[in-house]
């Protein structure tokens, strides 16, 4: 019986083995903690510059242009603005379209800053 009391006791007190995590239940673990971090920013990232459309327009009329054959936006700003830096007016025209570059194509009609328009 002695025995059987012995058995009972290192038992008990025995303690528990530590919980080791592997390298695959790190790169889980680091996967379902940042998953909703990344999300999260992405969420941010497409919906942070709400812009609200209104029905009411701009009361400036814009002036267009029509780029002719071989004709560049240097040139045409020289044009237009012959006093003023051709970089700016540029910039301005390109803005002013939407243009991704600064590349105009013979028949494309361009929309003139207000500024320019009169000169």
């Amino acid at each position: 019986m002695s025995t059987a009391i012995n058995t009972l006791s290192t038992t008990a007190f025995t303690p528990a083995p530590r919980l080791r995590i592997t390298k695959r239940g790190r790169s889980l673990l680091t996967v379902v903690v940042a998953a909703p971090l990344v999300i999260t920013a992405l969420l941010f990232a497409l919906n942070g510059g709400e812009a609200t459309a209104s029905l009411g327009g701009s009361d400036v009329p814009f002036d267009y242009v029509t780029v002719a054959s071989g004709e560049t936006l240097w040139q045409l700003a020289g044009e237009l603005a012959p006093t003023a830096d051709p970089r700016e007016v540029i910039d301005q025209i390109v803005q002013l379209n939407q243009l991704e570059s600064s590349d105009v194509f013979a028949g494309q009609e361009l929309a003139i800053p207000a500024q320019y328009a009169q000169q």
